[in-house]
């Protein structure tokens, strides 16, 4: 007993004369952000962005018409109301007590650790918006006749397939909730064609036809059921861009600010943290959605 005491005391006696190793902050929350890194950016300098679009349906040709036969006149219309993309802010304020940020600057700047966080948070928010936004979330803004529904309610080789078909002009990915990119492999599985994967930011992603799925926990999960997305990105192939503000006071990112508003009464410094951003769908073919996907359906084998 004697012995278990005296190891005891020199163990607490060690670690009052020990260094410690710490970590910075560590947030749960945190994700890869596959989307926003993937999505291409167009910067929006005056603020708004504008998607003009052709119309084609006076567009007269012949082939190979015959001598002196007259040529048919061809019209070239754009649409009238295109539609305007306004950059969409998140913004916030950041208190940090100016006495707290002295007296224990060492050795990590909580200044820096606190800001680090809240930008963290605020891309966080980004990505969520860039999906569920009301006004140009890519979940609200696919047309009427590229939203298809699960043949058996889970998500199966036919449904991407036929989600294939809606965006066939050269796509470049799926976006689906984690859960749901399991449930669509265990359908493969169960019909014996595993989807094959491939390396991204270092990181495996499961594939079908060539096109990885991307997860991201920022789709809606709802009575067990979610969607999967299917785009195709990029202004020369006229798909989905994202939009960004550059050139703002205090920027240190793109379209990202931060700028000290001052130390208030308390002794609290205050930061505006102020992030803008929206996403573009050029031509309405460059998106499309499989909905209601089930992601609760389990199968036994033998």
């Amino acid at each position: 007993m004697a012995d278990e005491i005296i190891r005891t005391v020199g163990e607490k006696a060690a670690r009052q004369l020990s260094n410690t190793t710490k970590t910075p902050p560590q947030w749960l929350g945190a994700s890869p952000r596959w989307l926003a890194q993937l999505l291409p950016w167009a910067p929006v300098e005056a603020g708004v962005y504008r998607a003009n679009q052709a119309i084609d349906d006076d567009f007269q040709v012949k082939c190979s018409p015959a001598q002196g036969e007259p040529l048919p006149v061809a019209f070239i219309n754009y649409e009238e109301q295109p539609r305007e993309y306004v950059l969409s802010s998140i913004a916030t304020t950041l208190q940090v007590d100016t006495r707290i940020s002295d007296l224990f600057r060492s050795p990590m700047d909580q200044v820096k650790e606190q800001l680090t966080l809240a930008v963290e948070m605020l891309k966080e928010k980004q990505e969520s918006e860039l999906l569920n936004n009301r006004n140009y979330g890519l979940l609200q803004s696919v047309d009427p006749d590229q939203r298809i529904q699960s043949r058996k309610g889970t998500p199966t080789p036919d449904d991407l397939d036929e989600l294939i078909t809606k965006v066939w002009k050269e796509p470049a990915y799926f976006v689906a909730h984690p859960k749901a990119i399991a449930a669509f492999g265990r359908e493969c599985t169960r019909r014996g064609v595993p989807p094959p994967t491939v390396s991204l930011f270092g990181s495996p992603f499961l594939t079908w036809r060539g096109l990885p799925l991307v997860p991201s926990d920022k789709i809606p999960i709802k009575d067990n059921k979610t969607d999967i997305l299917l785009l195709r990105v990029g202004e020369r192939k006229r798909g989905c861009v994202g939009l960004f503000q550059p050139g703002l006071p205090g920027e240190v990112s793109p379209s990202l600010s931060v700028r000290l508003k001052g130390i208030n009464q308390a002794g609290a410094a205050e930061y505006q943290l102020s992030l803008y951003c929206s996403v573009a769908v050029l031509v309405h073919d460059a998106l499309a959605v499989l909905e209601g996907v089930a992601i609760d359906r389990y199968h036994e084998y033998a």
